[in-house]
């Protein structure tokens, strides 16, 4: 098949399920501020958020509706009105870039980060930094409260032993003198 004067890619997908995708894409894009995927995916992708990032920057109750439409999250088209196209309010067009980062191990496709043309990857390292830090100190604090919680666990079940060898002593010691006694 000819790729000439073609104006949308297919993905080896019927219509359905292309647009479920690019939806998808877009929709985690809004959320994440950049994404990995394919080339391809990346550079129809882009088609798509540029014009919906045009939209909201009208800011009015039908772009609203619109990208509502468009993206299938609700959510997601609030938060790209109300925070990402204000963003763009003075830039005429090219909001996202295109990173190429070589190919991917399992089937060598061409891969690439598709991204907000403002997206600042520092404070995202920084703030992951600090997600792992506090999830490290997480860790150490559940580890100490297991370690405390099985010496207690381990302290209650040797008392309960040690009662039950008592209670055995006492009934042994009781059926003793009973046998004596007959």
């Amino acid at each position: 098949m000819s790729s000439h004067r073609r104006l949308v890619k297919h993905f080896s997908r019927k219509s359905g399920p292309r647009k479920a995708l690019i939806r998808g894409l877009m929709v985690s894009l809004v959320e994440h501020g950049r994404i990995k995927t394919t080339i391809a995916k990346a550079k129809e992708l882009r088609r798509h958020i540029e014009r919906v990032i045009t939209l909201g920057k009208k800011d009015n109750l039908n772009s609203i509706r619109l990208i509502s439409s468009r993206l299938a999250n609700p959510d997601a088209a609030v938060d790209l009105v109300k925070s990402i196209a204000p963003r763009f309010k003075d830039r005429p067009g090219g909001y996202t870039r295109v990173i190429k980062i070589g190919r991917r191990p399992g089937d060598s496709a061409e891969m690439a980060f598709l991204e907000f043309v403002d997206y600042d990857y520092k404070s995202k390292i920084e703030a992951a930094d600090k997600k792992t830090s506090a999830k490290k100190d997480a860790k150490k604090d559940d580890k100490a409260v297991a370690k405390a919680a099985n010496k207690a666990k381990r302290v209650a079940s040797t008392l309960v032993a040690k009662k039950r060898k008592g209670l055995r002593q006492t009934k042994n010691k009781s059926r003793a003198a009973s046998h004596a006694s007959r």
